[in-house]
């Protein structure tokens, strides 16, 4: 499942320009045949008891230290299957998609080539039994995304975005390095059976560390305050990319690390509740910004920081809340693909353009794309009965359970995301056509389409089908506590759910249902003054980290050239100067060098007279 994407990346970037013909169709049927071996696995779990389902593979040792042995090792259970078929199932679907939105790049084999390592790489740290390759998994992730990020690189903006991420995700990084020193220190092992099976022997104090640990590295992959400033800025990379990034990949390895970690988080409620408390500010946060922007893919690149913050939340509730996460994690896998793709077909048909101020009425001039992009819409805001529905609503269910405070700003999140989602919709489909000269929109060719289709209609079931089975399915691998709920589960927090949706999208309708300037209004308002400037993330990095650290950076390099160049520098000039002197000495005269010879001689004998006199 991973050496065929892995291979295939490899062949592509290694064998050059002979494969720029074919290397794009190469590079797709790998995704779908790591689809096929994963499905197969799938069906054979499914076949057999509960307790056999999970399969642990020893590959080799790559290395021995003292009483460690680090073994990479692969863990097929119920948990990592399903982001198994996530990863192929939704990466194959874009990958067909960007045979047509990439087909006229003149480095479109290279593209391909980084999509596949993107998918091995994802496999690699879902698919490890230990956190060792797991952090494999996650560091080719991150070069990965750096890749396709600035794959554009000729676009100052897009280099600067690859970089922004690559940087930033060094942070989390961090994190995780330190909960694996921790886990050896205090463990002994960093294999996730044996951490999860001895998490109970950690003091609280251990505990609480290695959660935060844990949780800082989640912030990093999966753009969670306070680490979040890159994922906006990676919008620079080709729609495919933020798709895959938002989708399938990168932001939901973060959830995967702490629902795989959930042992460690049940030994500490601080760690557990720091991790809720981080989930709900970012769900928050990323619903403000998403208010604000006029950027298309940053519109939905707020919403996937405020998604995956609903993730980041149930994590953090404990048992009750780990299998919604994941449902969560499944369904948003679905519309917001569907979303990211959609608006790529938008941008197609309106000249690479992603101002939402230069679209309307393009629901006629792209039906397809209108079609397929409500399906997402209405799962994302948790219209009754789609994916959406099933797995956010019992999200807002649990938090209020664990803590009402949660449960009113998870609720508040939801309204906010009816808003800006709706908003969109009247800014992009409906309304006056306010497009730029030369500008005429086209529906996209049926490989963009068919994505679009597939994905629509697994964003409106595929939550029905889940609801009645992701818990039980789940609870082996991640110990949540199974509550059964059916199609028709009503409470009346239900009710209120809906009627504060309901209220987010006539606010949304009511102010964008006119038609609306083709340029950027002057705007007094502070809360989308603050939106548009994303909450100040990168102004707060750029006073506190940025700056001071060039001031260092600055005083330590006048310190190496006065102290250190100086020291250096200051002696050779010394014995020079020196050299200068004494080289008078040396005149080339004879009689001189016998004066000097006789004067050493008589003061070697005053010496030795005056030390026998003594």
């Amino acid at each position: 499942m991973i050496a065929v994407p892995a291979a295939v990346a490899a062949f592509l970037l290694i064998a050059g320009r002979v494969t720029d013909k074919w290397g794009h169709l190469l590079a797709t049927l790998a995704p779908i045949w790591s689809f096929a071996i994963a499905s197969c696995l799938f069906a054979e779990q499914l076949g057999k008891p509960v307790a056999d389902r999970a399969v642990h593979q020893n590959l080799w040792t790559l290395f021995s230290a003292g009483n460690w042995n680090f073994q990479l090792g692969l863990l097929i259970d119920q948990l990592s299957i399903l982001f198994a078929l996530l990863i192929t199932g939704v990466g194959s679907l874009i990958h067909i998609y960007s045979i047509g939105y990439m087909a006229h790049d003149p480095r479109r084999r290279r593209f391909f080539a980084y999509l596949n390592l993107f998918i091995a790489a994802m496999l690699t740290l879902v698919l490890s039994d230990n956190y060792l390759g797991l952090f494999f998994g996650w560091e080719g992730v991150g070069l990965a995304s750096y890749l396709l990020i600035s794959f554009w690189q000729h676009k100052w903006s897009a280099a600067v975005a690859g970089k922004k991420a690559f940087v930033v995700n060094r942070v989390g990084d961090l994190g995780l390095l330190m909960a694996i020193f921790t886990m050896l220190s205090q463990i002994g092992s960093v294999n996730f059976v044996q951490v999860n099976e001895f998490a109970s022997r950690l003091t609280p104090m251990w505990a609480t560390m290695l959660g935060c640990f844990l949780l800082v590295a989640a912030c990093g992959k999966s753009a969670q305050f306070p680490l979040q400033s890159w994922l906006l800025d990676a919008m620079e990379g080709p729609t495919p990319v933020s798709a895959l990034i938002h989708a399938a990949t990168m932001v939901t390895a973060g959830v995967y690390l702490i629902v795989r970690s959930h042992e460690v988080y049940a030994q500490s409620e601080t760690a557990q509740m720091a991790v809720a408390v981080i989930g709900t500010i970012t769900l928050l946060f990323g619903a403000w910004i998403g208010t604000s922007k006029d950027d298309i893919k940053k519109v939905l690149a707020g919403s996937t920081m405020s998604q995956i913050g609903y993730m980041v939340l149930a994590a953090g509730l404990g048992p009750i809340g780990a299998a919604f996460a994941i449902f969560h994690l499944i369904t948003h896998g679905f519309f917001k693909a569907n979303m990211f793709l959609g608006a790529g077909s938008v941008m197609h048909g309106m000249n690479d353009d992603v101002d939402m101020r230069h679209f309307g009425a393009l629901s006629k001039a792209m039906p397809w794309t209108f079609l397929t992009f409500s399906m997402g819409y209405l799962a994302i805001i948790g219209f009754p009965f789609t994916s959406g529905y099933f797995s956010k609503d019992h999200i807002i269910e649990a938090a209020f359970e664990k803590a009402p405070a949660f449960g009113v700003l998870a609720l508040i999140g939801a309204g906010i995301t009816a808003f800006y989602m709706t908003r969109l919709m009247m800014m992009t489909f409906f309304g006056q056509k306010r497009w730029l000269k030369d500008v005429h929109p086209h529906e996209s060719p049926m490989t963009m389409v068919i994505p679009l289709v597939v994905l629509a209609v697994l964003s409106i079931v595929a939550g029905a089908f889940m609801v009645n089975w992701i818990q039980e399915w789940l609870e082996p691998a991640v110990g949540n506590e199974v509550n059964h709920v059916g199609l028709t589960h009503l409470t009346p927090l239900t009710f209120v759910t809906m009627g504060v949706v309901a209220l987010g999208v006539l606010a949304g309708w009511y102010f964008f249902r006119e038609d609306i300037p083709s340029f950027a209004p002057a705007t007094n308002n502070p809360v989308a003054i603050a939106g548009r400037a994303d909450l100040y993330g990168d102004a707060f990095n750029e006073a506190v980290f940025m700056r001071p650290g060039q001031a260092l950076v600055r005083t330590i390099g006048d310190l190496d050239r006065g102290a250190v160049d100086g020291t250096v520098m200051g002696s050779a000039a010394a014995l020079g100067g020196f050299s200068t002197i004494i080289r008078k000495l040396q005149n080339g005269y004879v009689r001189s060098y016998a004066l000097t010879m006789v004067a050493g001689a008589v003061l070697v004998g005053l010496a030795l007279i005056l030390g026998r006199v003594a």
